[in-house]
């Protein structure tokens, strides 16, 4: 490593807060990014060797970091899902046609901005939260993370048809929490 590229404690102290700010933007939880920002650090001092400068440290630590990220969400992807018929039931009668009283209602043209709104994105963020943890991270890698539904399947081990379902019911269910925490107050 040459000398102008720093020191492993310089990067530290220059790059932690880059990191960790997105490490939060692509994670949603403090907690979690900074483990992942300590964990980017020691996989960095176990391949310092191999650090050859063909990149800026700041890049190279942010290939690290994202494929951190990429694990974490590989890993809650992993993670059995509990279905949960109950939301199905509730919005739709046995043929499989909405319920008169849950219908999706209009969202009016006022509610245009609402991605502007503090409080809207404080009752999406809940909505999200309230997915079960497999639906949360595909909504998140699919919306937030802009990757393709063959790219998600791929790191997540899932296959497309269940992928699209995972799709389908999150949306069924961020709509009704959507609806009952924000157009129903």
């Amino acid at each position: 490593m040459s000398s102008n590229t720093g020191t492993l404690s310089e990067w530290v102290d220059q790059y932690t807060g880059d990191l960790f700010s997105w490490a939060v933007h692509k994670i949603s939880d403090p907690e979690t990014a900074k483990d992942l920002v300590q964990d980017t650090f020691l996989a960095a001092a176990e391949k310092i060797g191999s650090f050859k400068g063909d990149s800026s440290p700041k890049t190279w630590l942010f290939s690290i970091l994202n494929h951190k990220i990429t694990d974490t969400y590989r890993k809650k992807v992993k993670q059995p899902v509990r279905t949960d018929n109950h939301i199905f039931s509730e919005l739709f009668d046995e043929e499989g046609n909405w319920k008169k009283e849950k219908r999706p209602g209009n969202w009016h043209e006022e509610e245009e901005h609402l991605l502007d709104n503090h409080e809207f994105l404080t009752v999406l963020a809940q909505c999200l939260e309230a997915l079960p943890e497999t639906w949360n991270t595909c909504v998140k890698l699919k919306y937030l993370s802009e990757k393709k539904g063959e790219e998600i399947c791929q790191e997540a081990g899932l296959t497309p048809s269940n992928y699209w379902q995972i799709i389908h019911r999150a949306k069924l269910q961020l709509r009704e929490c959507i609806e009952e925490n924000w157009f129903h107050e």
